[in-house]
């Protein structure tokens, strides 16, 4: 065996080795469900074009999905601890893939709606089962990087079901909807028969969700994740329409400029994920915030593709200083049996940042795209700030 052949697999497992196989089948199945998710980067294009509705029917639409996934990830972290982790992320794909169907078929607006609404109630209950099946799954050291190599996945997957999605769009959306389907069930039948059950037997339950909000630490982040998402959710709201309509940018440009995020998180993320995990997490975590904010505020300065393309490399560098550390954070926290209550809380600050920032970004980008961005930045400024302020509480626990 040549020294290079050894330094490579002393490379790959250094990246990919010591991982419980388990963790591999989750990862796995997520994986293959982002190759598959489909339907949501093309709702709006659905509803309007395929269906015939008005934007502002398609934005009530959107807005019933929101409803839908604010009571999402609270009651799936509630189902993580009282029926299981693996139970709750199977059941919860099936029910995705059978809402999918549903709504994919569904032609008038009551129908759509309430279709729509069960969708944000279920496509991501999966997300609290699959934080505490890594937590329960992967030594405290190696949590980082597990929690990186799923997201890692999920980006992976993701930049693949768009590039996908656009071209079988084309050939009719129905397409999209069972896709979606398919992958959900196939992520559903491989946890059930490869993941094994990890929840604390139930006579180990320490409380319900008032546990969660009483503590101060807890509560503390989601909050600091709130702004964060906030920061992070402008990316699928108010940036391509600042973009396209204020800056002027062609679609096709704009499309071209935002793959770099994709790529560049595919290519860099695996390759540092494991020395940053070694890092202080809180002080890792704030860096990453702190430099995503600096991308979004130097996009008021953006007037072309190439100013656009460097705001995107900025702000996606913080994006993968901070990948797979919150998931740490919230494991370090929570007690093994409110595992999923804990991650339901932090799933909730992203569900609510979705309804929020275009609430946000949308007057902000009336006033001026400096009004927005220098806004936006300083919100990220005060996410990593807090960060800071609680990462002795974070490193005592």
């Amino acid at each position: 065996m040549t020294s290079a052949t050894v330094e490579r697999a002393s490379f790959l497992r250094s990246k990919l080795g010591g991982l419980p196989r388990p963790f591999w089948a989750l990862w796995g199945g997520t994986l293959v469900n982002r190759l598959g998710t489909m339907v949501m980067p093309f709702t709006g294009v659905y509803l309007t074009q395929s269906r015939g509705l008005s934007v502002t029917a398609a934005g009530l639409v959107m807005g019933v999905f929101g409803a839908g996934s604010l009571l999402s990830q609270l009651l799936a972290g509630v189902l993580t601890d009282r029926i299981g982790r693996r139970a709750t992320l199977s059941g919860g794909m099936l029910a995705t893939a059978a809402t999918l169907l549903v709504l994919g078929y569904s032609t008038s607006l009551p129908a759509i709606l309430a279709s729509m609404f069960v969708l944000g109630l279920v496509i991501d209950v999966y997300r609290p089962a699959s934080n505490a099946l890594v937590a329960d799954l992967v030594s405290p050291d190696e949590r980082p990087r597990a929690y990186g190599l799923l997201f890692w996945a999920i980006n992976l997957g993701y930049a693949f079901g768009m590039t996908a999605g656009g071209w079988l769009a084309g050939l009719g959306f129905v397409w999209l909807f069972w896709i979606d389907a398919v992958s959900s069930v196939l992520f559903a039948v491989l946890v059930w028969r490869a993941v094994p059950e990890t929840r604390p037997p139930a006579g180990e339950s320490a409380g319900g969700f008032g546990v969660v909000l009483r503590d101060r630490v807890m509560v503390g982040f989601t909050l600091v994740i709130l702004a964060e998402a906030l920061v992070y959710s402008q990316t699928m709201t108010m940036l391509p329409v600042a973009m396209t309509k204020v800056v002027g940018l062609p679609l096709g440009q704009y499309g071209l400029a935002m793959a770099l995020n994709g790529v560049l998180i595919v290519i860099v993320q695996p390759l540092v994920s494991g020395w940053l995990g070694r890092r202080d997490a809180s002080r890792t975590f704030a860096l990453g915030v702190a430099v995503m904010a600096l991308g979004f505020a130097m996009t008021a300065f953006v007037h072309d593709t190439f100013g656009l393309a460097v705001t995107i490399v900025v702000w996606t560098t913080g994006e993968v200083i901070q990948a797979g550390i919150a998931g740490t954070i919230v494991a370090a926290l929570a007690p093994a049996e409110l595992r999923g209550r804990y991650s339901g809380l932090f799933g909730f600050a992203w569900s609510l940042a979705a309804v929020l920032a275009p609430l946000l970004g949308g007057p902000l980008l009336e006033i001026g795209t400096w009004a927005l961005w220098f806004t936006i930045g300083g919100v990220g400024v005060v996410s990593a700030a807090g960060m800071l302020l609680l990462g002795p509480a974070i490193r005592r626990r």
